[in-house]
């Protein structure tokens, strides 16, 4: 008979790919793991993983029964869940996930509103790029994200939150008139600089001038925000600046900013969950707080 725990074994060696990185994030020795992998195929009568001397991978029975093993772990965590919340809001962890555009800019005002009104939360905060925070929500690491949508998949529900708009920021010697607003020709004449690959702001960004028709734009990687603004401050380039940035990343750095013309570029931002999640009521309670958060620091 399989049990939960030669699937939870299973599955963190496919992850990790070593008999040690897997025992040690399942807080087991290895021997211990190892044994249970091996009575497992013993009793499945198909070998599931094969052991070299610098790793382990799995065979292709092993990785079909991972396959659904997984699905069996998503509902045991859910179940659990499930039990943990009855009644009780707020009663379990949650893991947020966030993108980094948005993380800095966020939950600074929504962590003290959090703690403030739900003092029993256990909240435990993960920064990293959509498509990680994506498969890291699917296998159950994550509980929630805070991200620009769409996210399209089945296993997946979202709420819209906000539409935070892009205004262009410019160095602070670059004269703006009046009520002016930035065209693509500000930007095809200039150099834009940009989030490096694996940024959703960098791929709004690169959508919206192709919709405009800039055909080359010379971009700069970073993976901080605050790092092109201060290459704008400094008269390197130009940016694209989401809405929500705009009070903290000007509040230091000497940069102008120009609202586009309609219709003006953005992103709309929502949570994420898995769609067997019984915890939807808690995740849309935290989506009412991050709007009351932003729409306070807009005034």
């Amino acid at each position: 008979m399989i049990s939960i725990k030669q699937l939870r074994y299973l599955d963190a060696i496919s992850r990790f790919g070593h008999f040690g990185k897997a025992a040690a994030h399942c807080a087991v020795t290895q021997p211990a793991l190892s044994m249970q992998i091996q009575e497992m195929e013993r009793d499945l009568g198909v070998q599931l993983v094969e052991r070299r001397p610098k790793g382990a991978s799995l065979t292709d029975a092993g990785r079909e029964i991972a396959r659904r093993g997984d699905r069996i772990l998503k509902e045991v965590r859910d179940i659990a869940d499930y039990a943990r919340q009855a009644g009780k809001p707020f009663a379990a962890p949650i893991k947020l996930g966030v993108i980094p555009t948005v993380a800095p800019y966020v939950l600074p005002p929504l962590l003290p509103l959090l703690r403030a009104k739900y003092p029993q939360l256990d909240l435990h905060v993960r920064e990293t790029h959509t498509q990680q925070l994506i498969a890291e929500l699917i296998d159950g690491t994550l509980d929630l994200l805070l991200l620009a949508l769409p996210v399209e998949h089945p296993e997946v529900e979202t709420i819209k939150l906000i539409e935070d708009r892009f205004l262009l920021a410019l160095p602070p010697d670059r004269e703006v008139h009046g009520r002016i607003r930035a065209t693509a020709d500000l930007i095809k004449n200039d150099r834009l600089l940009l989030l490096e690959e694996g940024h959703c702001l960098r791929d709004q960004a690169q959508a919206f001038c192709q919709l405009r028709k800039v055909d080359s734009i010379d971009t700069f990687g970073a993976s901080s925000l605050s790092t092109i603004v201060q290459m704008v401050a400094n008269g390197m380039g130009l940016t694209f600046l989401p809405e929500i940035s705009v009070g903290l990343e000007t509040m230091h750095s000497k940069i102008r900013v120009m609202r586009f013309t309609d219709p003006e570029p953005k992103r709309v931002l929502g949570l994420a969950w898995r769609t067997t999640s019984p915890r939807k009521g808690d995740f849309v309670e935290v989506g009412k707080l991050i709007v009351a958060c932003v729409a306070r620091r807009a005034q």
